[in-house]
């Protein structure tokens, strides 16, 4: 959804005059570049690797635990008598254990400034880079080593007078994952932590399902969170996603189950975060200036100066998160804020009392009180709203009642760094009020601008319906907003699935902290992209509001229109993971219309346009799930212990409509035809650098089963067995792909009346497309090898293999279907069944490997035992 606003001004006012530059998203469209600033070390840092007992070095060779520290705090911290507050950072899929030196430096510049009354020690684990995200074995593993490592940690700090009893854990993208696991260990004391905070961490499901070790332990962190909800109250947990920049982990994901969301659980865009309104992409996260100071501030405001530690009362953690992540007042933290204040020194008395009013300071020296007296607007007014812009030095805004100042600063909007700061107040709600006072303080060497009006709510809301998602940007919602107010709130109508640019504009999601501001030149034409994280919970009947903090000298049109290249951005962004079950089930189609025309084998291009039609599988995933919203079906369905369709869960989450499994099926189509062709004529080079090698021979036509071959089936076998799966199916590959590379170089170089020839050729278009289909099954196993290699000088085997008991089985297929002819095929019985049943398998494949990558090789095996049964049946 794209919204244009073009701003006509009479007088320029440049409230931001900083350029963006843009870089294109894919799809979605134009987003603004990385708004974060570096953070920077003042010394050197340094890692102090922490000893680990015997037991738990022994148990964890590949793991490390290390305390960070800079120039004389890192020299002091050797001895390890620490007395600060502990804090863990967990690294992610292939992080550092490096990457809290952010986090670690601005905390001890923070601390210096409060001279060390109070200090973090930050402290780091090393997980070997692995590759968690794609490989969920070794996810269990690092969950009991945290665990290690946090009892190892408060033994540091025992003998001290003001001792810990818990450790605050930051987690980037599945360490928050890992920290969240620490609640399901049996003999986990839930009280060792009191405080996570996650960055980037895909907490609903995981960004690639390609193990069922991933799935399960998904399943298994999300079901104790929300089943043992009432038992975590005293964890505080913030969740900060990275919003649209995250290209690794959308924020969707980021957001905590919804059941699990109570009064200790907050989930957050980073775009949406007050002083930093950036989106993030995944690495950023960990070393964004303006979110590290965020959180930074919240650690030290979470500081109960009787202990010395983070407080223990979680009412008091939501309100410094809230604070700091949802609602910056432009103050700082009080836990019991004074409800009376007195206003001094000598400045100016100003009565206001018109219903707009604005001032312009440059070099002022002298500050000014300004009173707005509230009797004479509540009849004609049900808000007031006040603005500044470039304001570099604070102010204060005050409500006047019966001799008292009540400072009111919780309704303070903070943005962009003291460029720009509103409050608004609903009248109604403040029924004894008399007066509001603004206080100006001297702004010497300073220029900015304040204004305040008085308004009536209804004449500043107004209603654009969103054009339907197949207008496809031909039709448009026009509003033409002609008065000279300071604010309007523009409401979407049914913009609630997951599918805004004035001079400062701010997209609001009233069901999720997930809001967007965008800064433009005046006058300008602005456009600004609407897009979702998470769809609108079905008990939510509220509307987005683009709110436009305007200038009065303007005049303002909002156009909104539906753009298709943000709707396939959207549907990319949510369902990429999903790709190669698209691509192999196109490829699987192809492969079953080869066997149904053995006699004329068409090459792969031409089998899969022929073969590959998205109305042979989707019509019966749709009637599935269409059936499963009858109790009935239902029944029928768990009674055969049929796993749910992906589809219906998608569906539940409100990420799923027919027309996006056409789309997606489509781009698989797209991907696997132009996949096929390079991959064709990759084949085709290699095998003209190999003629020119090695001289071709004639090819022996050799029994499907040899001693020779039964002792390489049981060989791979064992190294599948005692090392890795995915190792063994990379030998085999190896070995397909030379004999495929051999059986080409023939047939180019026979002669061309040759009966030999036109047998090879079939055989040879036929073993294209098995090589092609298999490729995808080694790219899909591939991380659990990387993570095999990785840690291969700690242990020869793999544990636990997600691919062993699949390898052993795609070693015997192989070795019989790479000597394997068309010529045995044909005349088999079971060629028909062989050709039909990957239709069915590709049906299964889409309805049940969305969402569970690693079950698309047993699809894929199964038809191949097909065809090797065909060579002997």
């Amino acid at each position: 959804m794209v919204i244009r606003i073009w701003c006509q001004c009479y007088i320029l006012h440049n409230i931001c005059n900083k350029r963006y530059k843009t870089l294109f998203d894919g799809f979605s469209g134009v987003l603004s570049e990385n708004r974060c600033s570096m953070t920077y070390m003042y010394e050197y840092p340094e890692y102090l690797k922490i000893k680990l007992p015997k037991k738990t070095a022994r148990r964890y060779p590949a793991y490390e635990l290390y305390l960070y520290g800079e120039g004389s705090y890192a020299e002091e911290n050797k001895n390890l008598l620490l007395t600060g507050i502990p804090v863990l950072f967990l690294p992610g899929n292939a992080g550092s254990y490096k990457q809290v030196r952010s986090l670690g430096s601005i905390a001890l510049r923070k601390a210096e400034d409060v001279d060390f009354k109070y200090h973090f020690n930050f402290f780091s684990v090393n997980f070997n880079e692995e590759l968690v995200a794609l490989y969920g074995g070794s996810l269990q593993r690092q969950t009991k080593f945290v665990h290690e490592c946090i009892k190892v940690i408060l033994k540091l700090y025992r003998d001290q007078e003001f001792a810990p009893s818990s450790v605050a854990i930051v987690g980037h993208s599945m360490g928050g994952l890992v920290a969240r696991a620490l609640l399901t260990l049996k003999n986990f004391k839930p009280e060792l932590i009191n405080l996570l905070i996650t960055q980037a961490t895909p907490h609903i499901a995981p960004v690639m399902p390609l193990d069922r070790y991933l799935t399960d332990f998904y399943t298994a962190v999300n079901s104790h969170w929300i089943l043992k909800a009432q038992d975590l109250r005293n964890l505080t947990t913030l969740s900060v996603a990275g919003g649209f920049r995250d290209y690794q982990v959308r924020s969707g994901l980021a957001f905590l189950p919804r059941l699990s969301q109570h009064d200790s659980a907050l989930s957050v865009v980073s775009s949406a975060v007050p002083k930093a309104w950036a989106s993030t992409d995944h690495l950023s996260i960990v070393w964004c200036k303006e979110l590290i100071l965020a959180t930074i501030r919240a650690f030290f405001d979470l500081i109960d100066e009787n202990t010395r530690q983070i407080t223990e009362d979680p009412k008091k953690r939501m309100s410094v998160l809230n604070h700091h992540f949802v609602r910056h007042p432009a103050k700082m933290f009080e836990e019991n804020p004074e409800a009376f204040t007195n206003l001094t020194g000598a400045f100016m008395w100003i009565t206001v009392k018109g219903s707009k009013w604005t001032y312009s300071v440059y070099n002022d020296s002298d500050g000014k009180y300004f009173v707005f007296p509230l009797a004479s607007h509540r009849k004609s007014y049900s808000h007031v709203y006040c603005e500044n812009s470039m304001l570099v030095r604070k102010y204060f805004f005050n409500v006047w009642t019966k001799g008292y100042v009540y400072n009111d600063s919780s309704f303070f909007l903070f943005l962009f760094s003291f460029l720009f700061k509103v409050v608004m107040l609903k009248l109604l709600d403040y029924p004894s009020l008399s007066h509001i006072v603004i206080q100006v303080p001297p702004a010497v060497g300073n220029k900015y601008t304040l204004g305040c009006e008085f308004f009536k709510e209804d004449s500043r809301t107004v209603q654009l319906p969103v054009t339907h998602l197949f207008s496809f940007g031909l039709s448009s919602s026009k509003i033409l907003l002609n008065s000279s107010g300071l604010l309007y709130n523009v409401q979407l109508q049914h913009f609630n699935q997951v599918r805004i640019k004035p001079s400062v504009y701010r997209l609001h999601i009233p069901w999720s902290y997930e809001d967007s501001i965008t800064v433009a030149k005046v006058p300008s034409l602005a456009e600004v992209s609407a897009k979702l994280h998470i769809a609108q919970p079905h008990n939510d009947s509220s509307l987005p509001e683009l709110i436009i903090y305007s200038s009065p000298d303007c005049q303002y049109e909002v156009i909104l229109k539906t753009s298709l290249l943000q709707v396939l951005g959207q549907i990319v962004r949510f369902h990429a993971g999903a790709f190669p079950v698209y691509i192999v089930s196109n490829i699987l189609l192809t492969y079953g219309g080869q066997l149904s025309t053995l006699r004329s084998t068409g090459n792969f291009s031409l089998e899969l346009v022929r073969t590959a039609k998205p109305y042979k599988v989707e019509p019966l995933i749709s009637i599935v799930v269409f059936l499963q919203g009858f109790n009935w079906f239902r029944e029928i369905w768990e009674s055969l212990s049929l796993p749910e369709v992906d589809a219906a869960v998608l569906s539940s989450q409100d990420a799923w409509f027919p027309l996006v499994s056409l789309i997606l099926f489509l781009f698989g189509t797209g991907i696997a035809y132009w996949s096929g062709v390079f991959f064709s004529a990759s084949l085709r080079l290699f095998s003209s650098l190999w003629l020119t090698l090695i001289r071709p021979t004639e090819l022996q036509k050799d029994k499907l089963i040899t001693p020779r071959r039964l002792c390489g089936m049981i060989s791979l076998a064992l190294v599948s067995w005692t090392t890795c799966g995915s190792f063994a199916v990379l030998i085999i590959y190896l070995q397909y792909l030379f004999k495929v590379l051999k059986c080409l170089t023939f047939s180019t170089q026979s002669p061309s009346n040759s009966k030999t020839l036109a047998e090879a050729v079939n055989s040879l278009k036929m073993h294209i497309t098995i090589l092609n289909l298999f490729t995808w099954i080694v790219l899909l196993n591939l991380p659990s090898l990387i993570y095999w290699l990785k840690n291969l000088r700690y242990n020869v085997r793999l544990d636990p293999d997600p691919c062993r008991s699949t390898a052993i089985i795609l070693v015997c297929i192989l070795e019989i279907l790479m000597s394997s002819s068309t010529s045995e095929v044909k005349s088999s019985k079971l060629l028909k069944i062989a050709a039909k049943v990957p239709l069915p398998l590709s049906v299964a494949m889409l309805a049940f490997g969305r969402m569970h990558l690693y079950r698309v090789p047993h699809f894929v095996t199964f038809s191949l035992l097909l065809h090797v049964l065909c060579c002997f049946v």
